[in-house]
């Protein structure tokens, strides 16, 4: 006779061996439509009190980056603002109408590139959400993505931070169409968490975007381990 135990055990790897051969059929399908190589620009930018200024900056590092051959250019979080829960009413804004998102437009237009805009403070009937836009060549908006996983964390005698006080939590998982392949987009704290790689693994993704603003506690110890375990996870490049 077999035990519910054993049956329970059966339908696991019956689901394991179907969710396999399905990633295995998504790398090889999203394998053959990726370009064969890609210059990535990755701008680290030094964020101030001014808008304006911050803004100005990171329109001169993707100026930079697309004269360097940079075809993806990749801002940090929070680049219009400084990182801080008092900081995120102020500086919010609308997410396609404001003077963020117009930068990012036509930067990525003038540059004919592709362009994952960091992440800014969004505001939205109210609410308040931690938002990366995504824009292709001709300055299309591609994608928006609110930060699902809000950074709550309390290490005594370190540091003790919690988004969720200002911030509202994203539901939707966000791919942007390349022509160099599918990207899978999250921010920061994202990418602790191993399901949303793999979602858009499964989804075709080869590239994995995690734009972000460590800090100097938590962050030595994870930024480079959970990129490398996010790739290793879903054979994607992170």
């Amino acid at each position: 006779a077999i035990t519910a135990g054993g049956e329970r055990r059966t339908a696991i790897r019956s689901l394991l061996h179907m969710f396999l051969r399905a990633f295995a059929r998504t790398l090889s399908q999203s394998s053959q439509r990726m370009a064969s190589s890609l210059r990535v620009g990755i701008c680290q930018l030094e964020v101030g009190h001014d808008k304006d200024a911050n803004l100005a900056n990171a329109r001169k590092s993707i100026e930079e980056a697309a004269r360097s051959g940079a075809k993806l250019v990749v801002l940090p979080e929070c680049f219009n603002c400084p990182y801080g829960n008092k900081y995120f009413e102020p500086y919010a804004e609308e997410a396609l109408t404001g003077p963020t998102s117009r930068m990012l437009s036509e930067t990525a237009k003038k540059c004919g590139i592709y362009l994952i805009g960091g992440s800014f403070p969004e505001r939205d009937n109210g609410k308040l959400y931690n938002t990366s836009l995504s824009f292709g060549p001709n300055g299309e908006l591609l994608g928006k993505h609110r930060k699902i996983h809000l950074f709550d964390v309390d290490v005594p005698g370190k540091i003790t931070f919690k988004e969720s006080e200002t911030l509202c939590a994203g539901d939707v998982p966000t791919t942007v169409e390349t022509e160099f392949g599918r990207i899978g987009v999250g921010i920061c704290y994202d990418m602790r968490f191993p399901a949303l790689g793999m979602l858009y693994a499964l989804r075709g993704c080869r590239i994995l975007v995690y734009p972000g603003a460590f800090n100097m506690t938590t962050g030595p110890a994870h930024w480079e381990l959970l990129q490398r375990a996010r790739a290793v996870d879903n054979q994607c490049l992170s």
